[in-house]
């Protein structure tokens, strides 16, 4: 028997235009020089599995990426379809950076104007993701008056956010932090 390089030279020299024939049928021409590329590939790491004749084996490996890739297409075809169809006219719009700007200055300005106390209970919750409990352990207070510290640390951050006149442009951030 040959050693596993010669099979797979005689097997590629031997089978490599049918099998992009056969994907050229089934696919356009970069896609199917993909699919007999990666059925070689295949074929190599699977040589002590490919019978003799070859081709019919090399042929159902093809069929067989031919269909995944038919189906991760149909899959990002269907995706691309859900995303057009939750996307409305005011998303498309164009963002203004300046307007970003404006509303992130807004925030920081409020949040600054914060106590510590506050910034510290906000933060244990919104950016280290303790919920209020475990949040109550880590400052050494009861689980109850930790949600009552929240609660007020919560109303007084959207208070700041609606006081400043280019923080009214920021609801979704004083109804995320209200919760």
């Amino acid at each position: 028997m040959d050693d596993p390089a010669t099979r797979f030279t005689r097997l590629y020299d031997q089978s490599y235009r049918r099998v992009l024939a056969y994907a050229l049928t089934h696919a356009e021409p970069h896609t199917a020089e993909d699919i007999a590329s990666e059925v070689f590939l295949i074929a190599w790491r699977r040589l002590a599995e490919v019978p003799d004749p070859a081709l019919p084996w090399l042929l159902t490996v093809a069929r067989n990426l031919l269909h995944k890739q038919r189906d991760s297409g149909r899959r990002r075809r269907v995706l691309a379809d859900r995303v057009a169809a939750l996307t409305g006219p005011q998303d498309l719009a164009a963002w203004d950076v300046a307007e970003h700007v404006v509303e992130r200055e807004a925030a920081l300005a409020a949040i600054a104007g914060l106590p510590e106390r506050d910034l510290e209970t906000l933060a244990l919750v919104n950016w280290h993701g303790l919920d209020p409990r475990q949040a109550a352990k880590v400052v050494g207070c009861s689980a109850a008056t930790f949600f009552v510290r929240l609660h007020r640390a919560r109303k007084r951050l959207a208070r700041a956010l609606e006081g400043d006149p280019a923080a009214r442009t920021l609801p979704h951030v004083a109804e995320e932090v209200a919760r």
